[in-house]
């Protein structure tokens, strides 16, 4: 996975509503400091994050991340906005998932990083909105 790519996605989601909420920020900086990103590199990406990535050729453990991440950070600030669920459902699909794959994350998706479903059974839920080639 790169690390680079994903924070640049989630520092996109969180522009959405024009404003990077501070608790969406810290995500931001808890994901990347995980990835062995220095808080100058996070704060860096935050301030010019990539352009968004084609998200081809993710493998599908990266893919399930970038899901769990992009509705975490969705709802990390306790207001989801239709932009930030459109910007995630679009995220799916390229990532090869339909959009309701967010819908039925986001019941299992908590905004604390600490608190977690397991991710055997969210992989499960996923698999069922995976794009049929």
């Amino acid at each position: 996975m790169d690390v680079v790519d994903q924070l640049s996605v989630l520092v996109h989601l969180s522009r959405v509503d024009k404003y990077v909420a501070p608790s969406e920020s810290k995500l931001i900086h808890y994901i990347g400091a995980l990835n062995g990103l220095s808080k100058d590199q996070i704060e860096t990406l935050i301030d010019h994050p990539k352009p968004m990535p084609t998200l081809e050729g993710v493998d599908e453990d990266d893919r399930l991340d970038y899901l769990l991440n992009i509705v975490q950070l969705m709802k990390v600030d306790g207001k989801v906005f239709t932009s930030e669920i459109e910007f995630c459902e679009k995220i799916a699909l390229k990532l090869g998932y339909l959009p309701g794959v967010i819908a039925e994350l986001s019941q299992f998706t908590y905004a604390d990083p600490e608190i977690s479903t397991s991710k055997k059974f969210l992989r499960q839920l996923a698999q069922k909105y995976l794009i049929k080639k």
